[in-house]
């Protein structure tokens, strides 16, 4: 749970950095954020899940 909610926050974050640099417009923003909750209720779910905590478990393993 704590990962999901950290990997929303973060995009969450771009999105707005991007909102405020206009390299984003609000309706890309809606556009992207309804693509997130149809593959979430798609048989893809699971797979991006597994990617992202591969990723997150790769990436955490570094040191500096």
């Amino acid at each position: 749970m704590a990962l999901s909610i950290s990997v929303v926050l973060l995009l969450l974050i771009l999105a707005v950095v991007f909102l405020r640099n206009g390299g984003l417009k609000m309706s890309h923003a809606v556009v992207c954020a309804l693509l997130g909750f149809y593959l979430a209720g798609t048989g893809v779910a699971p797979t991006i899940h597994s990617g992202v905590t591969a990723t997150t478990e790769l990436v955490s393993g570094f040191r500096p």
